[in-house]
Formats: C-alpha cells, sequence, structure tokens
C-alpha cells in the first residue's frame, strides 16, 4: 500500500472515532496516539497539515465555525459506513478535561498528577444477588438497587437549572477548539476599543434579581444560571407539555409523557426535564400517588394555582409541617364562636398569601387570635371550602394547603345572603384576571425591561479552557471571550435566534429614545444581530459596547431595536483577565505591545490561578509541537537590550565561567559583561534587604506557576531562578536564569523578589549563554557518561576559561565555540574540543553501561553484589581518565540496602466490585486498571520521589533486566521494571504504577531506595470478560480507548490469574461506566455490538 493511502487510512479511523470531530491542533496527538508517527504531510508534499487535509475530501471534512475553531469530521465510505453509524450513537457526555490536557493543552498544574473523575463516593457501586455465577453475563438492572448512589443529587435538591443540554431531538454539540486562531481584520469579532466601564457592572458576582411571574417585582434570588443552550428552546417544549396534559384532564403518568411526546411531536423528550416539573407549577401539576411506587401523576396547571403564582406581591414561604405531635389547645383561651370562626379564618389566610398548611393552621389561629381552635375543625376541611381554597396534596387531609380566595368575604351582610351567587362572581373574576394575565405575559415579550439583570459570567470549571483574546489596554485588564459549549457557542445560538426573531417580526421598530447603559440589539455588519450596552447618545447616532465582543463602535439609530428579555439569560460574554507576572509592568506601552502583537485575534489555552472577579490566568499557545508561556515570552521580550551579551563569530572572549555541562554535552556560560556586573550588584543588595528585614509571610512564594521568577537561596547567596513545572503544592522544578541548571526545589524554599527591586530585577536578561563545542566528528554521536564527567571535572565552574565563538544558531539560540583552560589559551590543538576527541572516552559505553550483566552483578536487588569492571582501557589512556571511569562506576548495593519487593495490591475477589481508574487502554485484551482508593497514596509517594532525586547525586549504575528501579520519565519519577537494554544508551522500562512502556536514558535510571519500596505496585493487568475476540482491529482499540481510558469505573471481578512477580498479576474484570445520571453503561456489551457490526461490515 502506498504511503499516501496509508496515512489517509488510519486518518480515517482516527476521525471516525470522534463523533463530534477532533480540533485541528489536536488532530497530530490523535493519530500519533493511534500510529506512534505523526501525519507526515510535509513527505506527501505539502507545506501544512491543513493544506494536506484540503486535498483529501474523501477522506476529511472541514468546518470552520464563526469564531474561527477548524473541526475535522470522517468522511464515511462504503467499506465503514455501518462502522460509523456505530460510533455516531456513542454517548457525547465524555469527560474531555483528561484529554484537552494531555493533547491539547499540555498545561503545568498546580496539583500533581491530576486525575479526571469523581472520587469513590461518586461512583455508583454494582449490587448483585448472592447466587452470582462467573459464567452467566451479569444483569445491569439491579445497578440502581443498591442505595449507593451519591453522585445522584435527590430531587428536592437538585437545581430548576440542572438539565442535559440536549432539548427534543436536538443535541448540542461539543466544539472542539482550535487553540491558536487568527481572527480576520474585517469581521465582527475583530477588536475595536477597550471595554466600558458600564459594562463591567453587569460582569459582578453579586446575587441575581429574577422577575417573578407577574413580571412586575423582581425577588432576590442566589445565582442559577441555566444553561445555555436550551434556554432558547424551554418555552417550547414547556407549550408542548401543557398541550399533552389538556389532552389528559385525568391526569397522566410521568414514565408515558415521553411517548405521547415523541408521537404528536416526533422527537425524543430529553429525561432531564421529567425531574424539573415540580419546579413548573405554572405548567403542571405533580402529584405523587398513596401506593408508594416511584412514578409520578401529571394534571394540566389549575387555573386558581395559576393566578396565584402570578399576582403574589410577596413571596412567602409555606408554614413548615409539624412534627407528628399535634400542638395541643391551650388552656385557659375561650372557645371561638361558630360564627365568627370562618371569617377569623378567611382573615388569617391573606396574610399567607403563598398558602398555609391545615396542619398548621391551628397553631397560627390560636397565636393570632388567643382563642381556641375547634376540634373537630380539621376533620372537617370542606366546611372551609366557602372562605378558602383548599389543594389537596396526597390522601392525608392534614397534607392539605389552604389558599385565601379572591375577593375576601369582607361583608358578612353580603356573604350571608348567597353563597352561591358570590361563588360566580369570584370564579367569573378569576376567570377574567387570569386573562389579564396571560395578556401581559404575552404583551411583556415584546416590552424591554428597565430592571432585567444579566447573570454574571460564571468561570468555566475545567481545568484549562480556551480564551480568544480581543483587545487590551493594559495587563491588568485583558479582555478577552471563553470558547467552548457553554460561553462562544452557546452566543452564537443565542444570536441565531435573535437574527431570526428581529428579522421576522415586522411589528419590532427601532428605539426613539435610549439611556445610557440600556441594553439593546443592533443590527450590526454581516447581517448579524449582536446585544450592546449604550454608552452615549448623539441626535442619530449612539455609541455602544458588545458586551458579547468587547468593543464599541457608533452606530444609526434605526439599526438599534429593544433587547427582547429572553436574551437576556446567557452572561455577556466579554470578560476581563489579568495575566501573571507582568504586575509590576502592566502600563507599560512596550510590554502592552509585545502582549497586543501576541495575543489579540488568536484562542489561547489558559490556566487559571486566581478565580477572582478578573482572574489571575497564563496563557499559552499550544498550536505547536511544544507550549508557548505567552506570560513568560512577554516578559523576556521587553527585557534591557543593553545588557544581553550579543556574540560575534570568530570573537574570542575571556574569563568566561562554565556554569553548566547537561548530560548531552551543552554547556552554559558566563560572559563578562555590564549586565553580569548589574545582577551582581543587585543580588548583593538583596542580600542586605533579606538580612535586615525579618523574614514575614510576604516574601514567601504563596501562588507559584510556570513562568515566575523568584529567589532561591543556594550555597550561601540568592539567585535568581524561573519556575519551569510545578509538581504539587509542595514540590516543583526551577531552572537558575543565569547559570542554566536545572533542579527540583520545595515550594517553601523561594522567595519573592522584594517589590523595590522587582522591575530593575526582570530587566536584566537571563545570563548563562547556551554553547556547544564546535567540529566535534560525526562519529562521537551521543555524549557517554564518560565524556560528561570528563568535561564536567576540566572545566565546570572555572571562572577563567576563554572561548572562541565559530557559528551563532539564533534559531535554536545555542552558539558552537571552541572552549580553553587557562593553561591552553589560545592554542586551538589544545582546546578542549580536540583534548575530548582524543581521549579515549568514547569506546566503553556497551562494555560498562549497555552490557546485561550477570545475575548478582550489580542488580539493586542482589545482597552480593560486586562492582562491574570498567574493562581494559587501553595503552593511551591517561590516568586521569581512568580515574574518572572508577569514579563514576558506584557499588550501589554498598550505598543502598535492599528490602523485599512490596505485597501485591489488593483485589477484590470474584463476583465482587472494586472502583478503579483506567490509565492506560489498548484494547480490550489489554488494559491497566488502577484501584481508585490508593491513588491518593500513589501521588504522595510520587511526589516524595520527585524530592529525594532532585537533591540526590547522580550516580551511574550497572543495571540488569528485570529488575525495579527509579527511572525519571516526563519530569516525574517513576517505579519501574527494566525490560530491555538498547545499544544507543536508551533502555525500555515498564511504568509499575502506571502500566506504561516507555524509553529512557540510561542515565535517568536510579536505585529504587527503600523508602519506596512500601506501597504495592499499583498497575494491574487487566481483560475485558463478557467479550471474545482473537484480534482486535485499530479502529476497535480506538473505540475501546475512548470509552475508558483516563477515566473512573465500576470493574466487576470474573477472575484473577495470580502470579509469583505482582506486575505479571492479571484479572479478567466486567467494566462500567456510571458517570451519566440514568444509565449504567456496561463496556462489555458496547463492543459486542461494535463487533457484529464490524462482522457485517467485511
Amino acid at each position: 500500500m502506498l504511503e499516501g493511502d496509508l496515512v489517509s487510512k488510519m486518518l480515517r479511523a482516527v476521525l471516525q472515532s470522534h463523533k463530534n470531530g477532533v480540533a485541528l491542533p489536536r488532530l497530530q496527538g490523535e493519530y500519533r496516539s493511534l500510529t506512534g508517527d505523526w501525519i507526515p504531510f510535509k513527505q506527501l508534499g505539502f507545506p501544512t497539515l491543513e493544506a494536506y487535509l484540503r486535498s483529501v475530501p474523501a477522506v476529511v471534512r472541514i468546518e470552520t465555525s464563526r469564531s474561527g475553531e477548524i473541526t475535522c469530521y470522517a468522511m464515511a465510505c462504503t467499506e465503514t459506513a455501518r462502522i460509523a453509524q456505530l460510533v455516531a450513537r456513542q454517548r457525547s457526555s465524555k469527560r474531555k478535561t483528561g484529554r484537552q490536557v494531555n493533547c491539547q493543552m499540555r498545561v503545568k498544574k498546580t496539583m500533581p498528577f491530576f486525575l479526571e473523575g469523581k472520587p469513590k463516593a461518586t461512583l455508583r457501586q454494582p449490587g448483585f444477588a448472592s447466587n452470582f455465577s462467573v459464567g452467566k453475563k451479569p444483569n445491569p438492572a439491579p445497578l440502581r438497587d443498591k442505595g449507593n448512589s451519591a453522585g445522584v443529587k435527590p430531587d428536592a435538591e437538585m437545581s430548576p437549572y440542572m438539565l442535559h443540554t440536549t432539548l427534543g431531538n436536538e443535541a448540542f454539540k461539543d466544539i472542539p477548539v482550535q487553540r491558536h486562531v487568527t481572527m480576520s481584520t474585517n469581521n465582527r469579532f475583530s477588536p475595536k476599543a477597550s471595554l466600558q466601564p458600564p459594562l463591567q457592572m453587569h460582569l459582578s458576582r453579586t446575587s441575581t434579581k429574577e422577575m417573578s411571574d407577574n413580571l412586575n417585582q423582581t425577588v432576590e434570588k442566589p445565582n442559577v444560571m441555566p444553561p445555555a443552550s436550551y434556554t432558547y428552546k424551554m418555552d417550547e417544549v414547556q407549550n408542548r407539555i401543557k398541550e399533552i396534559l389538556n389532552k389528559h384532564n385525568n391526569g397522566i403518568w410521568i414514565s408515558k409523557l415521553p411517548h405521547f411526546y415523541k408521537e404528536l411531536y416526533k422527537e425524543d423528550l430529553n429525561q432531564g426535564i421529567l425531574q424539573q416539573f415540580e419546579h413548573w407549577p405554572h405548567i403542571c401539576t405533580v402529584e405523587k400517588p398513596c401506593s408508594g411506587g416511584q412514578d409520578l401523576l401529571l394534571y394540566p396547571a389549575k387555573r386558581k394555582q395559576l393566578l396565584r403564582s402570578e399576582l403574589d406581591t410577596e413571596k412567602v414561604p409555606l408554614s413548615p409541617l409539624p412534627g407528628p405531635k399535634q400542638t395541643p389547645p391551650l388552656k385557659g383561651y375561650p372557645t371561638v364562636m361558630a360564627g365568627d370562626f370562618k371569617e377569623k379564618v378567611a382573615d388569617l389566610l391573606v396574610k399567607y398569601t403563598s398558602g398555609l398548611w391545615a396542619s398548621a393552621l391551628p397553631k397560627a389561629f390560636e397565636e393570632m387570635y388567643k382563642v381556641k381552635f375547634p376540634e373537630d375543625a380539621l376533620k372537617n376541611l370542606a366546611s372551609l371550602s366557602d372562605v378558602c381554597s383548599i389543594d389537596y396534596i396526597s390522601g392525608n387531609p392534614q397534607k392539605a394547603i389552604l389558599y385565601a380566595k379572591l375577593p375576601l368575604p369582607t361583608d358578612k351582610i353580603q356573604k350571608d345572603a348567597g353563597h352561591a351567587h358570590g361563588d360566580n362572581d369570584i370564579k367569573a373574576m378569576v376567570e377574567q384576571e387570569y386573562l389579564q394575565v396571560e395578556e401581559s405575559i404575552a404583551e411583556s415579550a415584546n416590552t424591554f425591561m428597565e430592571d432585567i439583570t444579566v447573570p454574571p459570567l460564571m468561570i468555566p470549571t475545567e481545568a484549562s479552557p480556551s480564551v480568544l483574546v480581543v483587545e487590551l489596554s493594559n495587563t491588568n485588564e485583558v479582555v478577552i471571550r471563553y470558547v467552548g459549549k457553554d460561553y462562544s457557542a452557546a452566543q452564537e445560538l443565542m444570536e441565531d435566534e435573535m437574527k431570526e426573531y428581529y428579522s421576522k417580526n415586522p411589528k419590532i421598530t427601532p428605539v426613539q429614545a435610549v439611556n445610557v447603559g440600556q441594553l439593546l440589539a443592533v443590527n450590526a455588519e454581516e447581517d448579524a444581530w449582536l446585544r450592546a450596552q449604550v454608552i452615549s447618545t448623539e441626535e442619530n447616532k449612539i455609541k455602544v459596547c458588545y458586551v458579547d465582543y468587547g468593543f464599541s463602535e457608533n452606530v444609526e439609530k434605526s439599526k438599534a431595536y429593544k433587547l427582547n428579555p429572553k436574551f437576556c439569560s446567557l452572561s455577556f460574554q466579554a470578560t476581563k483577565c489579568k495575566l501573571a507576572g507582568l504586575e509590576v509592568l502592566s502600563d507599560d506601552p512596550d510590554l502592552v505591545k509585545v502582549v497586543e502583537s501576541l495575543t489579540c485575534g488568536k484562542i489561547f489555552a489558559v490556566e487559571i490561578l486566581d478565580k477572582a472577579d478578573i482572574p489571575l490566568v497564563v496563557l499559552y499557545d499550544t498550536s505547536g509541537e511544544d507550549d508557548i508561556n505567552i506570560n513568560a515570552t512577554c516578559l523576556k521580550a521587553i527585557c534591557d537590550k543593553s545588557l544581553e551579551v550579543h556574540l560575534q563569530v570568530d570573537a574570542m572572549y575571556t574569563n568566561v565561567k562554565v556554569t553548566n555541562i547537561c548530560s548531552d554535552g551543552t554547556l552554559y556560560c558566563q560572559v563578562p559583561c555590564k549586565g553580569l556586573n548589574k545582577l551582581s550588584d543587585l543580588l548583593r543588595k538583596i542580600e542586605d534587604y533579606f538580612h535586615c528585614k525579618h523574614m514575614t509571610s510576604e516574601c514567601f512564594v504563596s501562588l507559584p506557576f510556570c513562568g515566575k521568577i523568584c529567589l532561591f537561596h543556594c550555597k550561601g547567596k540568592w539567585l535568581r531562578v524561573e519556575i519551569t513545572n510545578v509538581h504539587s503544592s509542595r514540590a516543583l522544578d526551577v531552572q537558575f536564569l543565569d547559570s542554566g541548571t536545572v533542579t527540583s526545589v520545595k515550594v517553601s524554599e523561594l522567595r519573592e523578589i522584594p517589590p523595590r527591586f522587582l522591575q530593575e530585577m526582570i530587566a536584566i536578561p537571563p545570563q548563562a549563554i547556551k554553547c556547544c563545542l564546535a567540529d566535534l566528528p560525526q562519529s562521537i554521536g551521543m555524549w557517554t557518561p564518560d565524556a560528561v564527567l570528563w568535561l564536567r571535572d576540566s572545566v565546570l565552574n572555572c571562572s577563567d576559561c576563554s572561548i572562541k565563538v565559530t557559528k551563532v544558531d539564533e534559531t535554536r539560540g545555542i552558539a558552537h565555540v571552541y572552549l580553553f583552560t587557562p593553561k591552553n589559551f589560545p592554542d586551538p590543538h589544545r582546546s578542549i574540543n580536540r583534548q575530548i576527541t582524543n581521549a579515549d572516552l568514547w569506546k566503553h559505553q556497551k562494555d560498562v553501561f549497555l552490557s546485561a550483566i550477570s545475575s548478582g552483578a550489580g542488580s539493586p536487588n542482589s545482597k552480593n553484589g560486586n562492582m562491574p569492571m570498567s574493562g581494559n582501557t587501553g595503552e593511551n589512556f591517561r590516568k586521569n581518565l581512568t580515574d574518572v571511569i572508577k569514579k563514576s562506576m558506584v557499588d550501589h548495593t554498598s550505598a543502598f540496602s535492599t528490602e523485599e519487593l512490596p505485597p501485591p495490591v489488593h483485589l477484590s475477589k470474584p463476583g465482587e466490585h472494586m472502583d478503579v481508574y483506567v490509565p492506560v487502554a489498548c484494547h480490550p485484551g489489554y488494559f491497566v486498571i488502577q484501584p481508585w482508593q490508593e491513588i491518593h497514596k500513589l501521588e504522595v509517594l510520587m511526589e516524595e520521589m520527585i524530592l529525594y532525586y532532585s537533591v540526590s547525586e547522580e550516580r551511574h549504575i550497572a543495571v540488569e533486566k528485570d529488575q525495579v528501579y527509579a527511572a525519571k520519565v516526563e519530569n516525574k519519577w517513576h517505579r519501574v521494571l527494566l525490560k530491555g537494554i538498547l545499544t544507543n544508551g536508551l533502555v525500555s522500562v515498564y511504568e509499575l504504577d502506571y502500566g506504561k512502556h516507555e524509553l529512557v536514558n540510561i542515565r535517568k535510571v536510579q536505585p529504587l531506595v527503600d523508602m519506596f519500596r512500601k506501597l504495592p505496585f499499583q498497575a494491574v493487568t487487566a481483560q475485558l470478560a463478557g467479550v471474545k475476540c482473537n484480534q482486535w482491529s485499530e479502529e476497535a482499540s480506538m473505540v475501546f480507548r475512548n470509552h475508558v481510558e483516563k477515566k473512573p469505573l465500576v470493574a466487576l471481578v470474573q477472575t484473577v490469574i495470580e502470579n509469583a512477580n505482582p506486575w505479571d498479576r492479571k484479572v479478567v474484570v466486567y467494566l462500567v461506566d456510571t458517570s451519566l445520571p440514568d444509565t449504567d453503561t456496561w463496556i462489555h456489551d458496547f463492543m459486542s455490538e461494535y463487533l457484529i457490526e464490524l462482522s457485517k461490515v467485511n
């Protein structure tokens, strides 16, 4: 098969497993996770990935949203059409945080080893009958009978807005995010002016005022913002339910309602709506039958009840239900006369406009009138029907609610004249006023309400949301818009509704008079309808701020219309943020210009450090293979250029200090210059400042983040460091800006730069210059530990070296140099470059380090291991080089005591269930699980490993296959099993706690000390029960992975296969996804169905 055809086939497999498409920046990561390679678009003759994708329209369909987000979808072919249909039926409510962080954002987190999912208490564990048979397929019915459903709120606690974002059959799709998109300058998204102060009033996080049912009164209510994706369809759904209930005056079971709904309107009724009926008294009446069943009865809303809810002028809560014991009659109170009793009850109920429980009537009556309540009155509530309305909630009369009748019986003579005539008058008045209320509600839809308050914009709950940077006047007030389902996508949906509403309603006319601060609907460019707020007015024009985009412009009054209240439920989308680390220079013109050029009109991943009114954030450009910290980039761009060191080709520099030598032979040097002198003076002043000032909490770093510059005390001096990776709230990685050294430290060891020195300190550029030795032979290849140690022993921290620059690589930021010690300068034949080339430092790598030695020779687990021999060194090998090699050969068995391996991790017995997390999933025949309840212990252990190995001396050890070590993988230390030794300096390891296979440099492998051998290894190999397949296709593996990988699940254990080695244990389990509120997904059922569809295709 040609390479192009193979790439197309694999690309279709990747896209087909994502029913909602794949965002363009994520596509490479998804492709690589399946194939292990990047999409080779350049080898196929295309300059960019997008150009290649557009060249294969039969494989990829590309869509661009109006906010510039590019999403790729699979084009189904005849061979895979059935599979595509099956994949399209996958639920779309998958958690995406973990995948976004790994594949899209790669943002450094402030908490270690962040796991996507919920703790054990929120997982509904399946219960099974005691006669469970391993050979039988589990019955999913008992899943909800065990009672452990802490993840589902009871109805009484659920907000009326807690709905899925699907109404009818219109599912709101997740919008994949294009992370770094340049916006067109001529469309309506282009930034034009700063966000005006009036807008900020609506962005405050105070409690919102919500309209009461009569549309004339506002009541304070806690902030509850309904998901915008269904707000505009809710009226239609409620009207349809009204129609159904009106056809069934005698009531309808709630379980039957979806069936009638689908028959009438050819759409599915969202299941989440069924839980909201008790919050819709104006739509229906809910009654729970006395039989005790789970089903409920729905009735049409009573007109009297609707009238009460819409005419109440104040909200008085229902009196609380009394205890089982009835309040005894008060002794000494006179008994009320029968003639006055009904009148007193009627007067009493006037004070309870929302009704009064019948059981609470005696106490309220006696407290108000100081007379005894008639004992038999509650037994015959019907006798009060002429003075109040009675709603029977259930068969128990004391559960009835009493309401005052309208109009109130104030004239006893008129009442005694004839109840029938009075009742008819009341009924006619109720009907008339009810119709008036309905008309006023209908008219209010076209009336601008001055007291409408838009809910405040809520910060996204996901770990690293996407934002579009609109504009900025300073770095403390950067105008942004959140990009995502409930934000930019919900706004597009609302604007489509606005366009349809204003374009097709001829009765709506432009505003004649406006007030500053008033909300309007403006017909903007490209026939778009946008929400705007009035800033100032002129004769024929008004200046408005587009509250969803953050810029202002002057518009004609003929294009401005009153904003309908139904378009006010979505928060204003334009908001502000503050860029972390740039506060001290927030108004600096040069900084603002740099930030503006790098960010405006582009989409970034954002790490939110502080969720204040104006959030403190770090922006990341994730459009390339590596994430770029925008905050740190902007800070370095405004350094004082006069303090930088500009190396010139063929120039000689003396008094150079080599400050760091990396394992790949890269050097960091300090060259005497103006910046270095100023830095030294400034650090001395800071030393004196700390010496004289008492150390307070303000001096400590309270909010660490990547790119932050602070101070670290090392070898008696304060040095500048930049945080490069935050492992946890205690441990992080830093790089010394002026020496190039990288290490892990505790947060408590860092100090803030004193404010008086901060601006001056930031202006000094890093003084460590990255260099490499020039003209080394190509045959040298990878640096050996011997060569690195010899170079360190020769020049490290030598302050009087000299360099000659042969080349400056600006793109890589590295200079190619000849390095001289003081004795050999300036003879090029005696340079370090020549000495290290001639030395016999490159021949013993395979013999000493990469040969698998015999059992017990140097294993960390061997009791009597001996130091391996260094091998034949040759006649011309210098004595000092021999000493260096001997120095590198450490008998680690004497330095580190060994213990037995930890006990195997506890697993449930066959037939029992356990909560698990799936860190790795290849296919149903091979995946890895971790016990959920042990994950916290693992996080603590890895944090301790980071701190221990970052400060311990690097030891070059003789490694042995199938032994346990500690290895550094992607900036974290893991407990690993060494699986293989390669000849290129790499070793293959298996992560014993996460189940991943990795290749790491042999220098990153260290002995696993006893303190890290206590916790059982957490990774357990697993196989999915209930489904059989000899060989899983790539497409099937991808579908399985999307359902289980990086998710907390419930596992039902079928079989446990024990083994002497804990990493060889295996379990066969059923997996159940219990993350959805109403449905438990059995993974083996889905995969079985997939195999059936696949067999039909083949």
